[in-house]
């Protein structure tokens, strides 16, 4: 089976902006803080969200254009996995101290 990337910005189109009103949303940041925890991916569905999956899919579709996470395709799946090291370069200690944050 091939593996095929979803559209995302390129690390030099990332917006602050969009970035932070990504993470700016509650069931977004549980998104993330589960991908901080899983450097490999995860698979959408393996997130325990309180929402219906056509949510989860909006939420996922938002961190993913906003720059926030990286989606492939692995067969039926996809897999979400965290830019980490885009965001840090461009945006050096946000994301750490979004992560820091008490929940």
């Amino acid at each position: 089976m091939t593996s095929k990337v979803l559209p995302q910005p390129e690390r030099d189109e990332i917006r602050v902006e969009a970035v932070l009103q990504a993470l700016g949303e509650p069931v977004r940041l549980t998104i993330v803080r589960a991908l901080a925890e899983q450097p490999a991916g995860i698979a959408c569905g393996e997130i325990e969200l309180p929402v219906t999956a056509s949510t989860r899919a909006h939420h996922l579709r938002t961190l993913r254009e906003a720059g926030v996470i990286s989606t492939h395709t692995d067969g039926t799946r996809r897999i979400s996995i965290l830019r980490r090291e885009d965001l840090e370069k461009l945006y050096p200690g946000l994301l750490s101290g979004v992560l820091a944050a008490k929940q």
